[in-house]
């Protein structure tokens, strides 16, 4: 199996779609994002092409229709993306990162108790 593919910032607003509806045709994509996205069926039918490619989707034919599904969980492909910016940002090192962060955004008291929670290693 290809690894965990990187995607483009318009690959993940289709894949949202897929992650909600499970598994779903483009029109249904296509529906979803209308209004949303400024794009066309053409190019949307270009994104989940190119997803197939990069296999980030999985389909089955259905009549005449193709039923995409994703490849890989929502959590895999954010673990992926989030290992790739601490790499290429923060050199991989996690402390700058998380520093970074909360020192340049106001964490409301429920982000900094879970964040407290999380650093401690508690459920």
């Amino acid at each position: 199996m290809k690894p965990v593919p990187h995607l483009s910032e318009a690959e993940w607003e289709i894949m949202k779609v897929i992650w909600k509806r499970k598994s779903c045709p483009a029109q249904d994509v296509i529906a979803d994002l209308d209004g949303v996205m400024p794009w066309g069926a053409a190019t949307i039918k270009t994104l989940l092409n190119r997803l197939l490619g990069k296999g980030a989707l999985r389909f089955r034919k259905k009549g005449k229709a193709y039923v995409y599904a994703a490849a890989w969980t929502e959590e895999q492909c954010r673990s992926r993306e989030a290992s790739s910016f601490l790499d290429r940002v923060f050199d991989g090192a996690l402390s700058p990162m998380l520093a970074h962060f909360v020192q340049s955004r106001r964490l409301s008291r429920k982000e900094l108790q879970e964040l407290e929670r999380i650093l401690k290693g508690t459920p």
